[in-house]
């Protein structure tokens, strides 16, 4: 069983957390809750589909999707439209008040390897999120940029741009 939240174009909706309905499978029947989903479903081209449900004519295109997180962007019928799924494992751990994808606490971020601080894009106090670039460090003539690896805030900046750093050496500390 997937459950699947739909929801509109973040850009552009009004905040709200869309729609969530569950999809599951049985022999090669799909349901949607508890209802048999009949559909007449024509691949077009790679990514791009024409369905024909209910007397009604959806031209869907996947736009893109991330296995990882789990989602997909979709056009239908011209309007944007996000998806994020949960699987079965993800359902339970939710159930238990666990989060399967969520980012992991962060207490430091030491070097990779010895280097150079080129730049530093982040200051003591900041709130970062899980991809943020924090710093560029450059080893072997290479521009390598540190990005966190979850959520936190930043306690103590250890470094400095033009500052010369170990492998193993602690760069910055979070809260």
């Amino acid at each position: 069983m997937l459950k699947i939240t739909v929801s509109g174009d973040p850009d552009t909706s009004s905040g709200d957390n869309g729609i969530s309905f569950h999809v599951s499978r049985d022999k090669d029947q799909w349901f949607v809750g508890n209802e048999l989903f009949e559909a007449d479903v024509v691949e077009l081209s790679k990514n791009h589909f024409h369905v024909i449900r209910k007397n009604k004519s959806y031209n869907i295109e996947i736009i893109g999707s991330d296995p990882i997180e789990k989602t997909t962007h979709l056009i239908i019928n011209g309007q944007h439209y996000h998806t994020n799924t949960k699987d079965q494992l993800d359902l339970l751990l939710e159930g238990m008040g666990m989060q399967s994808n969520a980012a992991p606490k962060l207490n430091n971020i030491k070097a990779p390897m010895p280097g150079l601080i080129q730049s530093v894009s982040i200051s003591e106090g900041d709130e970062v999120a899980k991809g943020d670039s924090l710093l560029v460090l450059v080893a072997m003539k290479m521009e390598n940029v540190i990005k966190a690896a979850g959520n936190g805030k930043i306690k103590a900046l250890k470094v400095k741009a033009g500052e010369i750093v170990e492998k193993n050496q602690v760069l910055l500390e979070f809260q």
